[in-house]
């Protein structure tokens, strides 16, 4: 597919058309537009009708974005404050490119100045303790009672405890670096420690887990620098699916060519153990030895929907958050909406669509504010790329329509898409993605 027919493709995604416009942007248009898309001033509006005063908690890739556009479309007198704990955020987009030294952790992190300063944003940097839904209230542990209208949780992922064996000290070096963050520059130097005669093991959890194509892109960039930088060394990949999970093809070719001899890909290696100790990790696909061991835990939604107290977490056994994806509601709790990683929907777990779900359900809260019905035919659209070397990389796409048989997103048109392999175009392409959903969420 080329790279004109991908916008096609992509054209029903809730970024906007300047997103759109300038990730594919080349020399064949007017740079002053580009330039002045970029530089055009913020206007909050004051004239939409609209007043409320909605709390989002989470200030990743969901949070950040529906805070902000709760304020670009609602307007003035729609009362945001985001609630996080973390001064900043660590994008998981590209943090396995930190991982082998083609970014620090510094160029993909971001804070919440433009939020404030800009959109009008108020920052609360603490956690929720408690959400009140009978009285619109949550408690945060700085002391401080919020009250709202409305509440969008966002809240991301937790994950299950590994079977670990071993001492306190080997078992702190089994790593997930599946949050972006310390275990990623921890992950990054136990790699850089590696020679061509060792082994990094990679596990991967039962779906649905955070970012699908995540995993194997992540064995792709490892092999790379094993190839490149360390003249040799083997990637075993143990996959507890039956297969890949995304871009089949492109990885499929990636494991078996690109990188033949390097990586070995293990399918239904579901984990009995990990000995940390002796760097063996047991699976019902055998036992396999290596001297980094990159553990990722199995997901569920985080603490704040699992521990609410309040029954979030009624789908998959307790380990999600059921919502109406008209509005993004709680199927459990009215007023409460969860974005992201945490519910559960047909939609991936990823920040691209983690972004497009906010912009859903803001402007599900916006009508309702006004009294008036949610959209009854929401679009999203989830786009990812993949550097599949150092120069090259490949992406997928999917647009995501309402169904009314099932109250579900389902794929449309051709469904899932993917690149005709990898190219150095494409990880250009890649580049500017990121910068422009990075700017679409933070600036």
């Amino acid at each position: 597919m080329k790279r004109r027919d991908f916008i096609n493709h992509i054209g029903a995604s809730t970024l906007s058309l300047a997103v759109l416009h300038e990730t594919f942007a080349h020399d064949d248009h007017d740079d002053d537009d580009d330039d002045r898309v970029k530089n055009a001033p913020i206007t909050i509006p004051t004239n939409t009708g609209v007043s409320g005063r909605v709390i989002v908690v989470g200030g990743g890739m969901a949070g950040t974005t529906a805070a902000k556009y709760l304020r670009l479309w609602g307007g003035v007198d729609v009362d945001v404050t985001l609630v996080e704990p973390n001064a900043v955020y660590y994008s998981n987009i590209f943090s396995n490119m930190v991982l082998t030294g083609e970014r620090t952790l510094s160029q993909i992190t971001f804070n919440y100045n433009t939020l404030i300063s800009k959109y009008g944003v108020k920052l609360e940097t603490s956690a929720v303790t408690n959400i009140d839904p009978i009285g619109k209230n949550v408690q945060l542990d700085n002391g401080k009672t919020l009250a709202y209208d409305r509440i969008i949780l966002a809240p991301g992922i937790d994950f299950d405890p590994l079977p670990l064996s071993g001492t306190a000290d080997n078992q702190a070096n089994i790593l997930h670096a599946w949050k972006a963050g310390a275990q990623t520059t921890a992950l990054k130097a136990q790699i850089q420690s590696m020679t061509k005669k060792d082994t990094f093991i990679m596990t991967i959890p039962p779906k649905p887990f955070r970012c699908p194509p995540g995993p194997y892109e992540r064995a792709c960039v490892v092999a790379d620098y094993l190839k490149r930088v360390k003249g040799g060394g083997k990637v075993i990949i143990l996959d507890a699916n039956s297969g890949i999970q995304a871009q089949p093809t492109n990885f499929t070719n990636a494991f078996n060519n690109t990188y033949k001899g390097i990586i070995t890909y293990v399918p239904g290696a579901t984990i009995n153990s990990i000995d940390a100790n002796t760097g063996t990790v047991n699976t019902a696909m055998g036992s396999f030895k290596g001297k980094v061991i990159n553990a990722i835990p199995t997901h569920k939604a985080g603490s704040l929907i699992t521990q609410s107290g309040i029954g979030l977490a009624n789908t998959g056994g307790g380990r999600w958050a059921g919502v109406n994806v008209l509005s993004y509601e709680s199927t459990a709790v009215p007023n409460v909406h969860i974005i992201g990683d945490a519910s559960s929907t047909t939609q991936p777990k990823a920040g691209h669509i983690a972004n497009a779900e906010a912009k859903v359900c803001v402007d599900a809260i916006i009508k309702l504010f006004r009294g008036e019905t949610v959209n009854q035919s929401p679009i999203t659209n989830s786009s990812c790329f993949t550097p599949i070397t150092k120069t090259t990389a490949s992406w997928l796409s999917v647009v995501f329509r309402y169904d009314p048989a099932t109250a579900t997103m389902l794929p449309a048109g051709k469904g899932v898409v993917e690149s005709n392999g990898a190219s150095k175009d494409f990880h250009e392409d890649m580049l500017k993605w990121f910068d422009n959903l990075m700017s679409d969420t933070f600036a």
